[in-house]
Order: C-alpha cells, then structure tokens, then sequence
C-alpha cells in the first residue's frame, strides 16, 4: 500500500518526503521518476504499550510515500506523472498555503483553493479522455461483424462520461459490485482516494479557517484534509531531547506534530487499521484493511497462522491501559475470546491461537 505525494512546483513535496521518511530527493535518484519512503506510523499508543512492557523490541506500523513528478500547466508535460499514478493507492496533493518570496508560484500568488481545483481538473481530465478512447475502442468492435456485446460496458463508460463532464471526479459516483469489477483493471486516477495536505506557514499552524473553507468547498467529494508547516516541522526535526520538542509545541499552541497527525490521516485514507500483539519480546502494530477478519489478521503475521486459526485472545487497548495490565483486565472480565470471523477494530491487542 503507497501513497502518491503530487502537487504543482514549490509546494514543499520534497520537504514533506524527507520529514515522513528520511530520504532526501535532492540526492536520491528517481526510479521512473518517482522517489520511494518508508514511514513508520506515529501512534501514540504504540508508546504507552511500550512504556507498559518495555519490550526488547518494538515495530511500529509503515507507510510507502512516493514523490512523484510535478504537475505542470501543460497537459502533454503530465503524462509521466499520470502514468506514474497507476499504481498509486491514494493520492496525497501537497497544496501549497505559505508565502515566501523567495520561492516562486506558477501564477505568482499563493492561492490553495486555485491550485487544488487546478490539479483536480488535471486528475479528471486524465479519466475523461481514458473514457473516451474506450468508448472509440468499443463503437469500432461493434461495428466489425461478429463483433462481442459490450452494451453493459459501454452504458458503464457512458454514466463515467456524464459524472465526469460535471467536474465531479469518480470517486463520487456509487457503483454496484459488477460495475466495479469492470472497472478493476482501469487506470482511473480520480477512482483513488484523494489526501489533500494544505502547507502552510508558521504564523498559520493552528488557523483552521484554512482547513474550514477547504472542508466546505468540497464537501461532497470525500476528500481527507491535513494542515502541515513544513517549515515548523523542519525546526522540530531538529530537536532530539523529547522536553524541547514538548515546550516547541506548547509555545506553538498546539499538542502534537503535525507531521505525526499526518501519518495517522493517511493510515485513513488507505483504508487501514492497526492492532497490537503485545509482550516483553515485542510490541508491534500491524496493519490490516479496516473490515478484516480475525482470520486475515492473523494472516498477516505468518499464513501458517491463519491456515491453523483457532481463537484469537482480545483486550481493547482502553481496558488494558484503564486497568495497567493484563491480569486486571482478566480479573475484571474484561478478557474476550473471539473466533475467525471477528472484525478486528483499530487498536485491538490480540494473540492468536493455532494449530497447524
């Protein structure tokens, strides 16, 4: 699972990939023009159970970021970002919101709302002429004799056509389970979920009007929003002593990184939950699709564990850090046994039971 950072020149993506990952795209080659991170998820709670155990180990769960090419004003320059973006789970569009003199804009002013229009008009431009040329491709199969039915296909394409005319992007519009497995193979961008970063300046960091009128301009396109200053998150990359960091934030007026609230909304947008398998060896977040059942989860630390699943041991992380250990959580009956069909829930801490 990855994510794909996008956005116009200057609006701080190589900043942002270096704070998430540590990989500086001022040095690093690309691959196909994208450079690759991995970024460990900033979870709070990954903390207090490592305080609680002192593991001799602890993995926190990871995210893939790619930076991809800038986006320019000229659609013919796009097609290496847009073929890049294929293969992207979500995308992230880093939208710029800080002035700076010295570093120029494409339009020569600061305006977020502009650019997010902008680089979404891109987006469904790309989907609209994939549309198009299959609706050509369709229109001459039908007109070769003996040519396959492709009615279903073509009234599909069709209502794409109409909803993306609108400037809607495709995400937007409900589609039922065989229409979507028409649609699996296809290379629509504005199908992915869409991450929308607003970077803004020092003086901005805690303004949420910003994020309100983002919010309020497209309500209906389920969109996920994250306000960042990159150049805050810069400063506090640079404090090692965890009681510096603290006081940078308390005079900033805010609680916590942003760049660690970051990872969290793109966990999000990814569709995933974590949940925990703790003890004194390890603490460890895994990931897994939100939805998932006990079963898949178990699947994810080893298939053998899935192929021989046959109960998974439940604490909800409130009750354990509530109670302060696994015998108070027992002793209150708090402790839940639970079988392959059970739907994990963020933050559940489970030890599965095999036999294989």
């Amino acid at each position: 699972m990855n994510i794909g950072l996008i956005g116009l020149p200057q609006s701080g993506k190589k900043t942002l990939l270096h704070l998430l990952t540590g990989v500086d795209a001022r040095v690093t080659a690309p691959t196909n023009g994208v450079v690759p991170g991995i970024c460990p998820v900033r979870d709070p709670r990954l903390g207090r159970l490592v305080a609680m155990y002192k593991p001799k180990k602890t993995a926190p769960a990871t995210i893939q970021y790619l930076l991809m090419p800038d986006l320019t004003k000229d659609s013919a320059k796009n097609q290496e970002l847009l073929t890049a973006l294929a293969t992207v789970d979500v995308l992230a569009h880093v939208a710029r919101a800080f002035e700076d003199d010295t570093v120029f804009h494409l339009d020569g002013s600061i305006d977020p709302l502009r650019d997010i229009s902008t680089v979404q008009a891109e987006l469904i431009l790309n989907d609209l002429l994939f549309v198009e040329k299959r609706l050509e491709r369709i229109a001459k199969e039908t007109a070769r004799r003996g040519g396959v039915d492709r009615a279903k296909e073509h009234a599909l394409l069709t209502k794409l056509q109409t909803h993306l005319n609108e400037n809607l992007p495709l995400r937007t519009l409900p589609l039922d389970a065989e229409e979507d497995k028409v649609l699996s193979g296809a290379s629509l961008l504005t199908r992915k979920p869409l991450l929308i970063i607003l970077n803004v300046g020092e003086g901005k960091v805690g303004d949420t009007q910003l994020l309100a009128e983002v919010k309020a301009r497209h309500t209906d396109q389920q969109i996920h929003l994250a306000l960042v200053s990159a150049k805050i998150e810069e400063e506090l990359a640079q404090l090692d002593d965890p009681k510096e960091r603290a006081a940078f934030l308390q005079e900033l007026g805010i609680a916590e990184s942003a760049i660690d609230q970051l990872t969290r909304v793109s966990y999000e947008a990814l569709g995933l939950v974590s949940y925990f398998t703790v003890g004194e060896d390890e603490v460890r977040a895994w990931t897994v699709h939100r939805g998932a059942s006990a079963a898949q989860a178990s699947g994810v630390i080893h298939s053998d564990i899935e192929r021989g699943f046959i109960r998974a041991e439940l604490m909800k992380y409130n009750d354990l850090m509530t109670l302060g250990s696994e015998q108070a959580v027992a002793s209150a009956g708090k402790a839940q046994l639970k079988g392959k069909e059970y739907i994990v829930e963020d933050g559940d801490i489970l030890n599965f039971r095999f036999n294989v």
